[in-house]
């Protein structure tokens, strides 16, 4: 490779398995990055990638270049962080995976207020309807609501969370769990469950969903339109319309953790940020929660 730049489009590539998913994360079109990585074959006269209709394959020596760059951004970016480790604020790019429920109802204000302390900074939150795979970097660190097993991860818990059952405030009265039964059920597709820690089906005796989508933000909005569902404590309060309904027979409690790359234990800047991103969820999670009780 020529350059540092030829290395971050290969990684993008890499990670990505393709050229669409890729092109956000460098900036570019997908047209542009493949004839950049064209350019980049006949420049080392070698295939880096097997390309089909369903994406960009690495070739065996696309894989060992893969982590021989992979390696040279970690040094890289530690060397960034030492050149910045003597300002007290933080400045560059750091992005974040999440699910939708955190990313759409506690990390804008959460990293907005962040941001605003550090001018130079710019925040990025990724919302994905999966986990976010950080061996291939697609995000420099990531809320989970399960622990990963996966070794060369860190894992901090930052909070517990509530969730109930809810509903319009102008729908009929629902006094008990049987009382469910005929109402439409609102929640997630039932094969793109992707942890465990979101399959509520069983805890609300429901046998199936007469609504359901991948993402917490379009079931809400069902919710807010006909139907009964599992809500987020912290996002009742951007649906002024719904209620909670059945306290106390069902309450259900789960956890975010925040998962970082053990290689970035060393990154002060990271490391920073992170501290500043689970203060400032837990207290968001606090505030929001206590708008309900």
């Amino acid at each position: 490779m020529d350059n540092w730049d030829d290395m971050r489009v290969f990684l993008a590539v890499a990670r990505a398995e393709g050229l669409s998913g890729a092109a956000p994360l460098v900036k570019m079109d997908p047209s542009t990055l493949g004839r950049r990585i064209a350019r980049l074959e006949r420049s080392l006269g070698a295939a880096l990638f097997v390309k089909s209709p369903q994406g960009y394959a690495l070739t065996d020596l696309g894989e060992r270049m893969r982590d021989r760059a992979a390696e040279a951004e970690r040094h890289l970016a530690s060397a960034m962080d030492e050149g910045q480790g003597a300002s007290e604020a933080l400045t560059g790019q750091i992005r974040i995976g999440a699910p939708d429920g955190a990313a759409n109802f506690l990390l804008p204000q959460v990293c907005a207020a962040i941001q605003a302390k550090n001018p130079d900074l710019e925040v990025q939150i990724l919302s994905l309807p999966r986990v976010v795979n950080l061996s291939r970097r697609e995000a420099d660190m990531a809320i989970t609501v399960s622990p990963p097993q996966a070794s060369r991860l860190t894992v901090q818990k930052v909070t517990d969370y509530q969730l109930h059952l809810a509903t319009r405030k102008d729908a009929p009265e629902i006094q008990k769990i049987s009382d469910l039964k005929g109402r439409p059920i609102v929640g997630y597709i039932p094969d793109m469950i992707f942890d465990k820690e979101l399959d509520y089906l069983g805890e609300i005796g429901a046998g199936g969903v007469q609504m359901a989508s991948n993402s917490v933000a379009v079931q809400l909005q069902m919710i807010r339109r006909s139907g009964v569902g599992i809500v987020h404590d912290f996002a009742l309060p951007f649906a002024p319309e719904l209620k909670r309904i059945l306290v106390d027979e069902l309450h259900l409690t789960r956890s975010f953790y925040l998962v970082r790359h053990t290689s970035d234990r060393n990154s002060d800047r990271l490391s920073r940020f992170a501290e500043a991103l689970m203060q400032g969820m837990q207290a968001e999670v606090q505030r929001l929660e206590n708008h309900q009780a």
